[in-house]
């Protein structure tokens, strides 16, 4: 075989390797999601580095999608040195990460897409434990609550709710004002919270929240309508 022919049967195999690597980061993607309207991927790498397992640089972008009953508006990612197992993905397995991999993401939430997710365990549950380190006695002996309306402003996020199969005609309101800290660390402050309309506790100060060693946020902002928020997330394999 010439030295061009080789070559060129070599470019082909390793479009094939990259044509199959991206098909299976779709179909892993698509396993961790219940819904996506669009969803783009492209790897960046070399031949040896393909054939190892190894890719130097993922980029995603996938448009209203959904994980765990959250409504994602749009996000976009960034992931490098990310190892797999290539052989048994070329075999027509599914993709397993082999490593932690640190990602670099940017988050677009718009309030419809958020009010969306109300339902989602994920999202009422870190609802409910912010009232009960706000509201710990309130909390005791009051009903869980159902979370109805999320509206978004400047800076802040305006929350309504009612207990849960409460016969009485009994709301709940919450406005926070959010501000990240550092990476790690939000506080939600100030705090008025209104139970029908009479108004329940405030704070200046607020409290903190720690999001963790996996996370390191490095925006998040809150406009009229909208919540963008950029920062680093480790996936565990």
């Amino acid at each position: 075989m010439s030295e061009k022919s080789s070559l060129v049967t070599n470019n082909r195999k390793i479009r094939i390797i990259t044509q199959v690597l991206t098909e299976a980061i779709k179909l892993w993607l698509r396993t961790q999601l219940s819904q996506v309207s669009h969803l783009e991927v492209e790897i960046k790498a070399s031949d040896r580095q393909l054939l190892s397992g190894s890719i130097p640089e993922v980029s995603i972008v996938a448009n209203h999608a959904v994980y765990q009953g959250l409504h994602i508006t749009e996000i976009q990612i960034q992931a490098e040195n990310i190892r797999v197992n290539i052989g048994s993905i070329l075999k027509g397995k599914p993709l397993t990460l082999l490593e932690i991999v640190p990602i670099m993401a940017q988050l677009i939430v718009e309030e419809e897409d958020l009010n969306l997710s109300l339902s989602s365990a994920l999202l009422s549950t870190a609802l409910n434990d912010v009232l009960v380190k706000l509201l710990p006695e309130y909390c005791s002996k009051s009903k869980p609550m159902s979370w109805q309306k999320i509206t978004l402003e400047h800076h802040k996020l305006i929350l309504a709710a009612i207990p849960t199969s409460d016969s009485e005609s009994t709301s709940l309101n919450m406005c926070l004002g959010l501000q990240l800290l550092n990476g790690q660390e939000l506080r939600l402050a100030p705090v008025e919270i209104y139970q029908n309309q009479q108004l329940l506790w405030e704070s200046n100060s607020g409290t903190d929240f720690d999001l963790g060693t996996d996370v390191d946020i490095q925006e998040l902002t809150l406009i009229p309508g909208k919540l963008v928020c950029c920062g680093q997330i480790n996936i565990n394999p």
